[in-house]
């Protein structure tokens, strides 16, 4: 009875939403059209962890020259980023990283700074250690918004890549600065220039509410900011950071918790359950691009500048937060994943593995891909987990409480393109462990959904026994507040 009601009250949902919109083209033609696998098992691929938000001393302060303020201020190494590129992928290593990206943000003159000096420190790292695949990318200082990590493919011409993109259009770049280099008009530039590079790099908005003055008061990024975005580079701004970095905030050196302190540097507008409120919000901006059709993924980060044992905010890469990517070990087909969104992403190694398989008449679609079925067909839903038995790098063993189905309708593109709610986003079937099987570290359960509307199916799970994700205090242990969350399934009707 509990299946068959819920499935009711998804399909009068999708029904109600269809009869308000029509049948909407645009963004959501391009599921309709292009069904595509998603993270299914695949011959060579595997669930690979990574970190693409990492600071190394190449994130320089500046030195004003007081005689003469029109000259370039002199970089300061090792005072914002704190550690050597190879010192990064060490510790990446040891908290089991299989990728990461050097992200070093901007400044006056930063473009000669990476060219001449980060990216041979870069390779450096490279051979030593020759077991994680390193990108080369920096902290886009965003024209009209915050930052933006800047993931470079690994070819030949990365370096003159990078350069080509930060000498013209980080809005830190300039000398004396330039306000005008601080438009969305030239974000949007920027991103054209991107998106015809013969490899265009991925581009994923990073901790983008925490300039925000409330719950759904936003800061310098906004919704309709992130919509031009994908719109105008739909393969190169392809989201934005779920869980920000900065989630030992609130830990002390000796590990007790700091009551001044909160998890991501994020004041007037908290994390909730360390992720971030445009991610964490039943119906919210989130599920709002999704509820359009928009491949608008969520990554995970430690935003390492320095480490909470030598008095910083920060885990090392890989000790907290884990960006997993369905992908073969090469740096090709990461970078495919990022952009096909074949990524789930979990803090305090909640889980080490997801599958998520939609799977009907025509086929099966796993995370980040799309399913065509056609309406009143019933899909079921099969997730399987791997909550692992081994300690995490606190030394705890936590368990997964529950996961959640999480459902709405792609009713199209909006009408108003600052809109920040899909209120016909729900959960559909929550989990616990009298509904899952357990073989191992493996839990599996299912779910028959009747598919009456285009719609896209997500998974989340937490240790905790919040029915919603509630704000973090100041103060709060992030060890003892742990979620996951996958990316989408898209499945349209035919």
């Amino acid at each position: 009875m509990r299946l068959f009601t819920m499935a009711a009250m998804v399909a009068a949902l999708f029904a109600t939403a269809a009869l308000a919109h029509g049948d909407h083209g645009g963004l959501a033609e391009r599921y309709r059209n292009k069904p595509t696998a998603g993270a299914l098992p695949a011959k060579g691929r595997q669930w690979l962890a990574g970190d693409h938000h990492i600071h190394s001393e190449f994130s320089a302060d500046y030195r004003a020259d007081p005689v003469s303020p029109q000259t370039v201020p002199i970089p300061l190494l090792g005072k914002d980023g704190r550690y050597t590129i190879t010192r990064n992928a060490q510790m990446a290593r040891q908290f089991g990283l299989s990728w990461m990206v050097s992200t070093d943000h901007g400044g006056p003159n930063h473009s000669k700074l990476n060219y001449e000096q980060a990216w041979p420190e870069v390779n450096k790292a490279r051979a030593a250690v020759p077991e994680l695949l390193i990108f080369y990318g920096m902290e886009f200082d965003t024209p009209a918004g915050d930052h933006s990590s800047l993931i470079i493919p690994f070819t030949g011409d990365e370096r003159e890549q990078l350069r080509a993109i930060e000498s013209g259009f980080s809005k830190r770049e300039p000398w004396p600065r330039n306000e005008a280099w601080d438009s969305e008009g030239r974000m949007i530039d920027a991103l054209k220039l991107m998106r015809d590079q013969k490899a265009p790099p991925v581009l994923v908005a990073n901790h983008p509410s925490r300039s925000a003055t409330a719950p759904f008061a936003w800061g310098q990024y906004t919704p309709a900011e992130f919509r031009n975005w994908n719109d105008t580079a739909p393969r190169v701004a392809i989201g934005m950071e779920g869980a920000p970095g900065h989630q030992a905030g609130a830990l002390k050196p000796d590990g007790s918790p700091d009551p001044a302190g909160n998890r991501g540097g994020y004041g007037r507008a908290p994390t909730m359950g360390g992720f971030d409120q445009m991610t964490a919000t039943l119906g919210g901006f989130w599920d709002s691009m999704l509820a359009e059709g928009r491949m608008w993924f969520i990554t995970a980060t430690s935003d390492s500048h320095s480490n909470w044992r030598d008095g910083g905010n920060d885990f090392w890469p890989g000790e907290y937060s884990k960006t997993y990517v369905q992908a073969r070990a090469d740096h090709g087909d990461i970078i495919d994943g990022l952009r096909s969104g074949r990524i789930f992403v979990t803090t305090g190694d909640l889980v080490s593995e997801v599958e998520v398989i939609a799977a009907g008449r025509a086929g099966k679609a796993g995370i980040g891909g799309s399913l065509a079925a056609r309406r009143g067909e019933m899909v079921t839903i099969t997730i399987k987990i791997r909550d692992p038995a081994a300690a995490n790098a606190a030394g705890r063993t936590p368990g997964v409480a529950r996961v959640d189905l999480i459902a709405g309708p792609i009713t199209g593109p909006a009408a108003n393109r600052t809109t920040d709610r899909a209120s016909g986003t729900m959960v559909a079937r929550r989990f616990t462990a009298t509904d899952w099987t357990r073989m191992g570290e493996v839990l599996t359960m299912t779910h028959r959904l009747r598919i009456e509307d285009a719609m896209y199916l997500r998974v989340r799970g937490t240790s905790t026994d919040e029915l919603e994700p509630a704000p973090d205090p100041k103060g709060e242990d992030p060890w003892d507040d742990l979620w996951f969350y996958a990316n989408p399934i898209f499945v349209s009707v035919k």
